[in-house]
């Protein structure tokens, strides 16, 4: 069964919201403990087309694969040409290319819309996430221990980045 990647539609969204709420709960990729309710995520995808950012979804016969998206990494303006992202994929696909191939498509969005650096937020354990970044050409840059907690253990987290546009002049 061949996939696509493409804009999500409102419609996808029962779909990104059974890969988001098993991420919550089976995985440290989300640090949240409680699962949301699908006005939580028909929410989310209005506030990202409001902000003008994507939600990319790889999809097949089966409905959505996996998504992707980014939005403001801080909310000041000295940030705003600084984003950071988020990439999660059903259970049953994991491990089979989705997520570099959801990862080229939203680091070319992210250029053209003339984004400076992307921002990873990544469980410091969770291995597989961090080679597909680093495969991506991210670099970590900062480690923070036990900040979180999930699973009654302290988590670390590890920040990594991009740069969309290296030597690019600043601008207004």
């Amino acid at each position: 069964m061949s996939h696509s990647i493409r804009d999500a539609l409102p419609d996808d969204m029962p779909g990104v919201l059974d890969i988001y709420n098993d991420a919550v709960l089976n995985t440290t990729a989300i640090w949240n403990e409680n699962p949301v309710d699908l006005a939580n995520r028909q929410a989310w995808f209005e506030a990202r087309a409001t902000q003008g950012y994507p939600i990319l979804v790889a999809v097949d016969d089966s409905g959505v694969l996996g998504y992707a998206s980014f939005g403001d990494w801080r909310p000041f303006e000295g940030f705003r040409f600084t984003v950071e992202h988020s990439v999660y994929i059903r259970s049953d696909q994991r491990g089979k290319g989705l997520g570099p191939v959801l990862m080229t498509a939203l680091i070319e969005r992210a250029r053209a819309c003339g984004k400076h650096v992307m921002v990873a937020a990544i469980e410091s354990g969770n291995a597989a996430s961090i080679r597909l970044h680093e495969r991506q050409g991210f670099v970590t840059t900062g480690q923070m221990p036990q900040v979180g907690v999930k699973f009654g253990r302290w988590l670390d987290l590890t920040f990594m980045q991009l740069m969309l546009a290296p030597g690019a002049q600043a601008r207004k």
